[in-house]
């Protein structure tokens, strides 16, 4: 019988997280996968490391994080740009927002009387007037999802961690892990399954008020390039640290008021650029327990309809679209203890590319000082 350190249930970004720091620290790691590669949220997302606008703990797991892509790209050799994300306003309260925003987070503010540095800075936006101004988030970058996991798998996997993957987890128990490939034994096991804690530890999840979050995304063809993330006033709704500008307010109030059906689906409105030129866009958002099977037209065109907005073209031309599906919860992390010598930790606002390198660590910490 196999007897390891750390047993990592999951391979998405969280797990590897888990299993990225434990290496460093010279625990031996098995991670145990049901598919035979990462296929959830870890790579449906955006690739956005969208470090600046998180507040809290999250910042400070964001800011952790960072370095640690840095460092995951240089070792593992995947792709990342470091060309933070630009916050576009299309209104006056948005400008408002950004400038209030500058008071709280190191960023560029950029507006009418200094379009040739914001197109400088390849955003490429301003020929469409109704751009007023944005603000250039530095620190943020943006890696490719579709590859990304799997290089930093594939380089745990040339340093020593044994991955089962094909494999499903039956049961965790305190120091022995049950799989469809026979039993573990381990000193500790974390429990990285995003939405699906509920499948392994119910009680835990009815507690926490764990969810499903559905986003419909797109991947769209576009000719020029765009090198930042592209967040608008839609995205000021949805991220933390917004919060702290008073004028967010008045930005959700005229949203609501001119576009409740935009803001009744949730819609963060941005887009993130691969290396192909193509965009993802996107996304909006639907809560339950059970994630509905069907996809009504109407969100995608809603999604379509405001980025041929925001990008000043009369359509798009639609390349791929998906459902991605993460966890939710009224708390931003999931970090519990359903049986001794076992974690189960989960990024439960959908910011799991961006936080779960800096979360990790601290999981460890804390587990290690049971082990």
């Amino acid at each position: 019988m196999t007897s390891v350190d750390l047993v990592v249930v999951g391979a998405g970004i969280v797990g590897l997280a888990h299993a990225w720091h434990a290496v460093r620290r010279g625990l031996s790691v098995t991670v145990v996968e049901r598919d035979e590669h990462a296929a959830g949220a870890s790579v449906r997302n955006f690739g956005h490391g969208c470090f600046t606008a998180q507040d809290g703990v999250a910042f400070e797991y964001a800011m952790a994080a960072r370095e640690q892509w840095l460092t995951l790209a240089r070792e593992a050799g995947f792709w990342l740009r470091e060309s933070g994300s630009a916050v576009v306003a299309r209104h006056e309260d948005e400008l408002e927002v950004l400038r209030e925003f500058a008071a709280v987070r190191d960023v560029e503010l950029l507006n009418n009387s200094t379009k040739e540095s914001f197109n400088d800075s390849g955003v490429g936006l301003f020929n469409n007037p109704s751009i007023l101004g944005a603000a250039l988030l530095p620190l943020d970058i943006r890696v490719n999802p579709r590859e990304a996991v799997h290089a930093i798998a594939a380089l745990l996997a040339a340093r020593g961690v044994t991955f089962h993957w094909s494999t499903n987890v039956l049961t965790v128990e305190p120091g022995l892990v049950r799989t469809s490939r026979g039993e573990l034994r381990c000193r500790a096991a974390v429990v990285a399954v995003g939405h699906d804690v509920d499948r392994f530890f119910p009680d835990l999840a009815e507690e926490r008020e764990i969810q499903r979050c559905q986003l419909r995304m797109l991947r769209v063809a576009h000719g020029g390039v765009i090198d930042p993330a592209v967040l608008t006033g839609f995205s000021m709704l949805r991220y933390e640290a917004f919060a702290r500008c008073p004028s967010t307010e008045k930005v959700r109030e005229r949203l609501t008021n001119d576009h409740p059906e935009l803001v009744e689906a949730g819609l963060n409105l941005m887009f993130t650029q691969l290396p192909d030129g193509s965009l993802t866009i996107g996304d909006t958002h639907h809560y339950s327990r059970t994630v509905d099977p069907y996809r009504p037209e109407d969100l995608d065109d809603l999604v379509l309809t405001e980025t041929a907005r925001l990008l000043g073209v009369p359509s798009l031309r639609v390349l791929e679209r998906w459902r991605g599906i993460y966890a939710s919860a009224p708390e931003p992390f999931l970090t519990a203890t359903p049986v001794p010598l076992t974690r189960a930790v989960s990024v439960t606002s959908g910011i799991g590319m961006t936080t779960a390198l800096g979360l990790a660590p601290a999981v460890l910490d804390d587990l290690l000082q049971e082990m």
